[in-house]
């Protein structure tokens, strides 16, 4: 099993969301969060000040799938994340070794169903 997480931009989240569902792979967590790659954020002048804004807000989603899923979903978080400018995100693919559904005690990939 693999687990993807992308940092995504948030205006890119409803575009990442319809992708993934058509692919056929709806389960996936959302967390809103904050932080810098290589662009280090920017320089803001409001009311006559300049403010610093180092911390800019994105998307993660973590989705835990099959190995063979894995490139797929990867593609089409590509495809629909990127506007090909600094700050578009980042993908992280994790080896899993276990899962287990709390409710029932199963364990293994079928949890993933």
């Amino acid at each position: 099993m693999k687990k993807i997480e992308a940092i995504v931009r948030p205006v890119k989240f409803d575009e990442v969301k319809a992708v993934l569902m058509e692919t056929g792979y709806g389960g996936v967590t959302v967390t809103e969060v904050e932080g810098h790659g290589t662009q280090k954020g920017f320089t803001q002048v409001w009311k006559g000040r300049e403010y610093k804004v180092d911390l800019l807000p994105k998307i993660k989603l973590e989705i835990v799938c099959p190995d063979k899923d894995a490139p797929k979903l990867v593609k089409a978080i590509l495809k629909s994340a990127q506007t090909g400018q600094v700050g578009d995100g980042k993908i992280f693919v994790y080896t899993i070794d276990e899962a287990y559904r709390i409710s029932s005690g199963e364990e293994g990939e079928k949890v993933l169903l």
